[in-house]
């Protein structure tokens, strides 16, 4: 064959090539980003009625968001997918099965290290204390990077199981009846242990995470080169179902890291006993210093525990004092505002330090964020570490074991490239954008349903004069008296005034923070509906723009040969995430243990199971795994921890796993609906061809 001669075109051609491409794969990323993302601020404008802080460091946060999936995507397609499907082609031919599950199993911890998500799972930690419970503390802070590698291993064994699946020809069903039994008697064992219960909604949630836009892709591109090589993927449902099982075995697998570290846990204490001097011993197994419990007392801590800290009352105000210095305030206050600690940490007598050094230090009042370029040079190092190790792994397989080489060397050495950036932008963009996004509709959420006004916090306002106090009359004569306040954008708000709060002697006065319910005293039912509305509608209306979605529809109505619809299978995933975040806000609300949600849905979904056909439950196990994507995973998760934290709740977990149980189950009973159907049309097809024949 004669060598081809490299075609040129012109540069302005191919610019013109490139951008409409970039331009195609952008928007594509843009319309599965907005709606999710107009929901959440009209819902933050109409409902809420407050207007998005930090709207432009937001925006372009979501922008980078969309460029950063469009990229990571690209990088994904081009170069670690080409390694992956080539490595499971060639391993089935020149290897054993012990080899191929070991690989298998490496492929899961690489390619769970390189999730977006995954960042999005350890940042929960930040709303969690060491006294209410220590066990989810000290894996979501302490014991971070053991606990990805946990959840990266019950991907790897998922994976080897998946490879055991295609080399036995198994059915789907004997897999999953023992895991998820196991996993609900694991469930219910931890319920009754109190430290062990923390965990049990970061365990199921960690299920959503794994199955994402690095881990999915890669499975499935193995698991196809291995059914390739060996003959025996012919049109069959046998490539679904491993996604089901990536999403099933991290659970397992976190559930059993946390009993094993819960021996050597301490149990959940009172604030006050958590910093006392007797337990000191006991809180730096959990805190790694002195320096950082300092910091836990002033970022999660009450006045009560950061005096505790301090030998006398002078070391105490010197140290509160202090924090009008930027430098302190960084150390102290880690990502928290001094405005936003004042408000909804500190004593009145702090506010009193603090208020006279700011005199001498007024910029510290100042709402500090972390610069754009910081953020963005973190999680490029980061980025590093999660994709160059993957890489490697597929790289150092195929060249150096099965001594073969990728195709088109250019075109993946550009994928890795791109998933670098790709991953760069994105996570920097979640950081920026929709986790900010999510946790500012998730914190003020409960005031929707609340019929009573909800404290947030205390400002001392020094000095006062009650010859500002001015009265505002009702319809009826009455007067009551107020005072102006600026807000936080610098306007002047009236706001109740109490004579009680007032000290004549040093002229100060504590003005209560409340937030009033938004629809008055007598509409909390109302709320509440709105709330679940809420949450049923993001469901719904993000996952009908999940592009993974749609193309698992078209899988399945080509292998149906037209029996299941593309749009019904959308239809069927999307409303029961749906109906899967509106269960998830009601335990956070109503403090349902997971345990009473967990165990009768996935009961229920055995028994679908067992009556669906082998190809069915393919198709419906793996919906639960493509719904949650890089954008849907840290956004509820940020709404989560925002609703937990309005509520004074341990965690905010749960909304996840509850999202990624309810697409199976809608899923199965669609499935069992048609086939109902079939069956009930065969009769009359057979009577209709019987006719025709005489």
């Amino acid at each position: 064959m004669p060598d081809l001669k490299p075609i040129h075109i012109p540069p302005r051609a191919a610019a013109a090539m490139i951008w409409t491409y970039a331009r195609t794969r952008l928007g594509e990323q843009a319309r599965a980003v907005a709606f999710i993302v107009l929901y959440l601020v009209a819902f933050q404008l109409v409902v809420l009625q407050t207007a998005p802080d930090h709207a432009m460091r937001i925006a372009g946060g979501l922008g980078m968001v969309v460029v950063g999936l469009a990229f990571f995507l690209e990088g994904l397609f081009l170069g670690l997918m080409p390694l992956g499907e080539r490595v499971g082609l060639q391993l089935p031919q020149r290897t054993s099965l012990p080899v191929i599950l070991g690989f298998g199993l490496l492929l899961g911890v690489g390619a769970t290290l390189a999730e977006p998500a995954i960042a999005a799972l350890q940042t929960g930690g930040m709303t969690v204390t060491p006294w209410a419970a220590p066990l989810l503390y000290r894996l979501l802070e302490t014991e971070p990077e053991s606990l990805v590698i946990a959840v990266g291993a019950g991907v790897g064994v998922a994976v080897a199981a998946g490879m055991l699946r295609t080399w036995f020809g198994w059915s789907l069903k004997v897999l999953v009846f023992p895991i998820v039994s196991l996993l609900l008697g694991l469930t219910v064992f931890c319920s009754y242990e109190e430290n062990l219960a923390t965990i049990i909604n970061l365990a199921w949630d960690t299920g959503g995470v794994t199955t994402g836009p690095v881990t999915v892709p890669l499975v499935l591109a193995l698991g196809i080169g291995v059914s390739r090589s060996m003959s025996r993927r012919q049109g069959t449902s046998e490539g679904f179902g491993i996604i089901a099982l990536a999403s099933l075995f991290p659970v397992l697998s976190v559930l059993l890291f946390a009993i094993a570290l819960n021996h050597s846990t301490p149990r959940p204490v009172s604030e006050a006993e958590f910093f006392s001097l007797a337990n000191r011993a006991a809180a730096l197994r959990l805190v790694p210093s002195e320096q950082k419990l300092t910091a836990l007392a002033f970022q999660r801590g009450s006045e009560a525990a950061r005096r505790i800290l301090f030998p006398d009352d002078t070391r105490h105000a010197a140290v509160v004092a202090s924090l009008a210095i930027p430098a302190v305030r960084k150390t102290l206050l880690g990502p928290l505002a001094l405005e936003d600690w004042l408000l909804q940490r500190a004593s009145p007598t702090e506010q009193a330090l603090v208020k006279e050094a700011l005199e001498r230090h007024p910029e510290a009042l100042v709402r500090a964020s972390a610069p754009i370029g910081e953020v963005v040079t973190g999680e490029a190092g980061l980025a590093f570490r999660a994709v160059v190790p993957l890489v490697l792994l597929l790289l150092v397989v195929l060249l150096g074991f099965l001594r073969d080489r990728p195709r088109r060397t250019d075109e993946v050495l550009l994928g890795i490239v791109f998933a670098l950036i790709g991953m760069t932008v994105l996570t920097s963009g979640i950081k920026l954008g929709l986790g900010p996004l999510g946790d500012q509709v998730g914190r003020p959420l409960p005031r929707v349903f609340r019929s009573v006004p909800h404290e947030e916090g205390r400002l001392l306002l020094h000095p006062f004069d009650p010859a500002a106090v001015f009265p505002v009359y009702t319809r009826d004569g009455k007067s009551h008296p107020h005072f102006f306040l600026q807000n936080r954008a610098g306007s002047p708000i009236p706001v109740p005034y109490d004579p009680a709060r007032f000290d004549p002697a040093t002229g100060r006065y504590e003005h209560v923070v409340k937030r009033p319910p938004l629809f008055g005293p007598g509409l909390s039912l109302l709320g509440i509906a709105l709330v679940f509305l809420f949450a049923f509608g993001m469901g719904y209306g993000s996952t009908m723009a999940e592009p993974a979605l749609s193309a698992l529809g078209r899988s399945v109505e080509e292998l149906t040969v037209g029996t299941i619809k593309r749009v019904g299978v959308i239809r069927a995933v999307s409303l029961g995430v749906g109906i899967g975040l509106t269960v998830g806000v009601a335990r956070i609300l109503y403090h349902i243990p997971t345990v009473w949600l967990i165990t009768p849905a996935y009961l229920a979904l055995l028994l679908l199971t067992w009556w669906s056909e082998e190809d069915l439950s393919g198709f419906a196990w793996d919906a639960g795994g493509v719904t949650t994507g890089p954008v849907t995973v840290p956004l509820v998760l940020a709404m989560g921890l925002g609703i937990g934290d309005g509520l004074d709740v341990v965690d905010g977990f749960g909304i996840v796993a509850m999202a990624s149980v309810f697409p199976i189950i809608t899923m199965l009973l669609y499935g069992l609906l048609i086939r109902a159907r079939q069956r009930q049309l065969l009769p009359v097809a057979e009577e209709e061809e019987v006719s025709h024949a005489d």
